[in-house]
Formats: structure tokens, sequence, C-alpha cells
């Protein structure tokens, strides 16, 4: 397969002026995607989700239909990863008449697709095992499982693997003059190396994790952006930077976006600080996820007044690296255990939230201190439909509760003046 990767020094000019600009774009995929700080929290628990679907398969509890099932809940969380992912969970969807993917009906395509999650999990990130996978894959033919699976494997190789879809594949033909096609594994292949080129030379705009690479393909395959022309077209090159210039014209709706996101990111945090100081009230010490610590909530930053480190048990445990970002933990004082654990929802699929929980529960050494999920009203319906899934079977054994914003909000303030302990946060919490 050809690919027109050599520019001249006219189409690197070029290139990177659309670099630049799609960087600033605050519509763009770098800004809502790739900076977006949920992203790098979901790694871990879609890693976990993909370890769950290994094992039912290696169980064989994994079933003959895809909704309700453990990739179901994987592959919505990638789904719900913005509107690079949106519709990934399209290729896994179940299509009777055509009975594709065929993974749900075939145990042995089953195996086989198990066997190809566990290889690139295990393998540290090495290339040649990735690559040896997918094409021990591609030789079993499983009708309908092309490489969409990719998606999977971009979240647990970030700087490997390079994540899929129509957008994508639009996006690399019009910058290399390749024409890659849908559906075919050794055409994805072929375009990785490609995508890799392409990003060590401009790595300087981009980044080791092919996640920003591939939103630069997606806006332009989207039509956000349209490719620098390829040769010396003068007349082309001037409209192209005027098509460029059109998005900076798009201010106004962009600036609605960034103050819609400012305000999601706000109640996320505003929530956080009312956990924090409610805690500290009542007699607890008070750890902020890891990555929200320096966020500003009010006068001063999220974590001011809370732990430096986690207790020490906690750190030996072998999921800290997950527990360490749920979002807000009270540690008992006395004990040094964790006495409370809450998850803000406000937007996004409570899978992450979740899986962080069990993660704490499950460790070992950790005691099973209480759990919250913390969400507007409106989303207790959405939150409960979500824990009856079969992959949340063992969350019932938690006894995880559902707090909404406004029973916080009217409690908090009598909480913090006349309670002490965890009494007045069960108090206003819903079984679920």
């Amino acid at each position: 397969m050809s690919l027109t990767l050599a520019m001249d020094s006219t189409g690197t000019d070029n290139m990177r002026r659309l670099l630049a600009r799609w960087r600033e774009d605050p519509l763009g995929t770098y800004t809502t995607w790739f900076l977006w700080e949920e992203r790098i929290k979901n790694f871990r628990s879609i890693r976990t989700g993909i370890l769950t679907v290994i094992d039912a398969i290696e169980q064989n509890t994994f079933g003959n239909v895809y909704k309700g099932s453990s990739l179901e809940t994987v592959v919505k969380s990638i789904a719900e990863q913005r509107q690079i992912f949106r519709g990934a969970d399209h290729a896994f969807l179940w299509k009777p008449k055509l009975r594709i993917p065929d993974i749900y009906e075939s145990r042995e395509n089953q195996r086989a697709f198990a066997h190809f999650l566990e290889v690139c999990t295990c393998c540290g990130g090495e290339e040649e095992k990735i690559v040896a996978a997918i094409q021990a894959l591609d030789r079993v033919q499983i009708k309908g499982l092309g490489p969409a699976a990719a998606n999977l494997l971009y979240f647990l190789h970030p700087t490997t693997v390079t994540p899929f879809n129509t957008a994508i594949v639009k996006g690399y033909n019009a910058l290399t003059g390749a024409k890659v096609k849908l559906g075919r594994w050794e055409e994805y292949l072929a375009m990785r190396r490609g995508i890799l080129a392409l990003n060590a030379t401009y790595r300087d705009l981009l980044s080791n994790d092919l996640g920003a690479i591939a939103g630069l393909l997606f806006d332009v395959g989207s039509g956000r952006y349209a490719a620098p022309p390829r040769g010396e077209d003068e007349d082309a090159v001037a409209r192209w930077r005027e098509d460029l210039a059109r998005v900076r014209d798009e201010a106004d709706r962009a600036d609605r976006a960034i103050r819609a996101a400012r305000d999601e990111d706000r109640t996320h945090v505003e929530i956080q600080g009312w956990l924090r100081d409610l805690g500290h009230a009542l007699g607890f010490d008070v750890w902020i996820a890891s990555n929200d610590q320096n966020r500003p909530c009010g006068p001063t930053r999220l974590g001011h007044g809370c732990l430096d480190y986690l207790p020490e048990a906690t750190r030996r445990s072998p999921a800290y690296d997950s527990i360490r970002l749920i979002d807000v933990l009270w540690i008992d004082r006395g004990s040094r255990e964790v006495a409370a654990a809450f998850e803000v929802e406000h937007t996004t699929s409570i899978y992450s939230g979740i899986v962080r929980m069990l993660d704490l529960a499950l460790g070992e050494g950790q005691a099973t201190g209480a759990m919250f999920l913390v969400a507007p009203g409106a989303r207790e319906a959405d939150v409960r439909d979500q824990l009856h899934r079969p992959a949340f079977s063992r969350v019932s054994d938690l006894d995880v509760r559902f707090i909404s914003y406004s029973d916080l909000s009217n409690e908090r303030d009598a909480m913090a003046r006349f309670g002490h302990g965890l009494k007045p946060i069960e108090a206003i919490a819903k079984r679920l």
C-alpha cells in the first residue's frame, strides 16, 4: 500500500499550521477529549472491564447476547468517551439477521476473542506481540469482528495502538493520500504504520499517546478541518487557509461550549468541596482524588486541608492506582481505614466510579467502608438501571447508596453543625 507521507517544505509548513490551529481549537478533540482529565481516569476501569470479559468467556458465563453482557458494559464506557468514540459500540451490537459479530453464538470464536484480549492485556505493550495477536485473530476470520476491536486495545496500550473508526480512516486518507479501506485488519495495520510515521514527524505538536493524532484524524475525517493541499497549487492552498480561518470564526459557539464545560466541571468540583468540608466537620480526615487536588475551589484549591498521602495500608493495596482516583474518601482518624467513599457522577458514565469502589472494597487489607454515588436527582433512575446490569452483580454486596445533589445541598449545613460520624450522611442516602 502506497502512503503519501513525504512533503515538501510548503506541505510541512501547512501541516504544522493545521496542527497549531487544531491544538488551539476549543471545540477540537485535542481540547475537548485528549486534554480531558476524565479520559485518563477511565483507562484503568476499561482495562478492568476487559479482564472481566476475558474471565466471563473463560468461565463460559459470557452468554450469547450483547445486551447486558460484560462486553456491553466496557464498550459503552468507551463509547461515552466524548465525540471521538461515539458509535464505538455499533460494531459489537448483535445483528441477528446477519449473525454478526459471531462472538455470541460460536464458543470457539468467543475463545479466540478472549485469547486475543488476554495476549494484548498481558504483553506489556510489546509491539510485536500485539501485531501478532491481531494477525492471529484475523486468521480465525470471525465474521463481523474487524478493526473496531482496536478501540479496546487503545485503552490497554495508548502509545502502541491507535483508535479506529470511519472518520479516523477518512482523515488518514485525506492527509496522506492513502486508500485505506474499512473492515480489514491488514488495512488497519498498514494505516497504523503510517500513523506512527506521521506522529514521529510531528511529535512536538502531538504526543506519544496516539490518542492525540487519532483526534486530529477524526477532526479532519469528520469535516471539521480540511486536509492541507498536496502539491504546489497556490489557489488550492489559499482556499485551504480560508477554510482554516473559518474555524476561528466559530468563536462564539466555542465560547458557549467552553462556558458549559466549565460550569459542568465547576459543579463536580463544588460537590467535592461540599463533601470535603462535611467530612472534616463530621470528624474525618479527607482525601481528594489525586488528579483533582490542585483544582480551584473557592478562594483556595480543592485539596486544601486534606491528606497529602493515603494511609499506608491503602498505599499497599494492589488497587492503589485506582483507589487514589476516587473523588472523595473519608478516613477514620483512629483506625486510619477508609470510612466512606464518594464518587460524584455529574454527567459521565457511572461505570468508572463503580470499578474504583470495587477496587477499594476488594483490595488487599481494605475494610469495606460506606460507599456513595452522588449525582443529580434526575440521574437516580439511570444509576439504578446501571447497577442492575449482570456485570455489576458483585456491587450489590457493597451496599452502594445514592445521594442526590439537592439532599446534600439542603442538609449539609445542619449535618456539619449537629452531626458526627457517618450517621448524618447515611440518613440522607438511598439504598440501591
